[in-house]
């Protein structure tokens, strides 16, 4: 008998977790896969968006055609972080004189060396990956069996770049996320799963700006994992980082609103925008409040949500200005570097176009360019 575990968030689960399992049933003749949503990823630095019970839900409804499949409360029964090696343990004591597999994604499996008791899981289970896009990981059998003394199983297959995180970015904006199953999609819709009561904040917006916003998000989203960033924080953030732009100093919604002194026009609306966030939609938590009172001028001090909101704003894919694309590398590379740099070229354009700096931009330059000279 051949029996495996594919586990995850699924928040949403979409095409690609069912083509994967697909494919590890057919490549390595499974005779019962266990899909496991977790309760609590330990690599993630937020819990899931949607309930466990709408996950669990999610997933019976898309691996239904896949006869092998049985969807598992295991992880979620057992409540707290999901460890893979206790998972594994379980899975041995229930399938003692089953051949074990555990399904890895190209971007588990190179974190796997980092994972809580990772011996512990090669004793229970065999590990199997897979690729994903342009994700390779031919490149790690090598430090593979150096590390372990075994190796793991490589599929044939090799799956498309979609993400879950994606997925919910486009339904908090009202869009139609791709790669998600359409029975699941109704299921999220019925159950008004990844959706927010701030976004009503973009009917303040023009579509275009909207566009820009969505863009915002899913750069800052995606960055954001890497920075220990909560998911709804980066959201939110950029959700709403330019719901004032177009709201007149007239209107109703700014009435007990009070500007800081000096401030130009083009700077205005992120002081205007944290006011609405804060008195119209309700956000009450003052790191995103901050982030979006600084997300055109910057500042000295700024929090990691504060840099990468100021940036994904900045270098959303959108944005066609000269030097782009290398800021862009930076920003993956080094989100400091990449602060400092866009700082100094700010500064010098709108010298160079004799256009006022804002005070708190020049302090930002200074402070950042200082930060960054000392590093070297």
């Amino acid at each position: 008998m051949k029996v495996a575990i594919f586990g995850g968030s699924f928040d949403p689960v979409h095409t690609e977790h069912v083509r994967l399992a697909k494919a590890a049933t057919e490549e390595l003749g499974l005779d019962r896969l266990l899909v496991m949503p977790s309760c609590r990823a330990p690599h993630k630095s937020d819990g899931p968006v949607a309930g466990g019970q709408e996950r669990l839900e999610m997933c019976r409804i898309a691996f239904a055609g896949l006869e092998c499949a049985e969807v598992s409360d295991f992880e979620l029964c057992a409540g707290g972080t999901s460890y893979s090696y206790l998972t594994c343990r379980y899975l041995r004591e229930k399938f003692p004189a089953a051949e074990r597999y555990f399904l890895v994604g190209a971007d588990m499996l190179e974190n796997f060396f980092f994972w809580k008791e990772p011996d512990d899981i090669l004793q229970n289970v065999r590990l199997v990956a897979c690729g994903r896009g342009k994700e390779s990981i031919q490149t790690l059998h090598g430090r593979f069996r150096a590390r372990f003394q075994t190796d793991f199983l490589e599929l044939s297959f090799c799956g498309e770049d979609l993400s879950s995180s994606e997925a919910r970015v486009a339904l908090a904006f009202g869009k139609e996320p791709s790669g998600i199953d359409g029975r699941v999609l109704q299921y999220i819709r019925e159950k008004g799963l990844y959706r927010y009561g701030a976004a009503r904040a973009l009917e303040l917006e023009t579509p275009e700006r909207r566009e820009h916003s969505y863009r915002v998000a899913l750069l800052a989203v995606k960055r954001a994992k890497s920075l220990g960033i909560p998911f709804e924080k980066a959201l939110l953030a950029a959700m709403l980082h330019d719901c004032g732009k177009y709201v007149p100093p007239q209107s109703p919604l700014l009435s007990g609103f009070t500007p800081p002194e000096g401030v130009p026009q083009p700077v205005l609306h992120q002081y205007t925008g944290a006011y609405l966030a804060e008195h119209a939609f309700g956000i009450c938590d003052e790191e995103i409040l901050r982030a979006i009172s600084y997300h055109t001028s910057g500042r000295e001090g700024m929090s990691t949500l504060e840099k990468l909101l100021y940036l994904a704003d900045l270098l959303e894919e959108g944005r066609t200005f000269r030097g782009v694309e290398e800021l862009r590398s930076l920003f993956w590379e080094d989100l400091d570097a990449c602060l400092a740099r866009s700082l100094k070229e700010q500064v010098e354009y709108l010298m160079s176009t004799g256009k006022p700096v804002y005070p708190l931009t020049l302090q930002a330059e200074r402070y950042y360019s200082a930060l960054e000279r000392a590093k070297n």
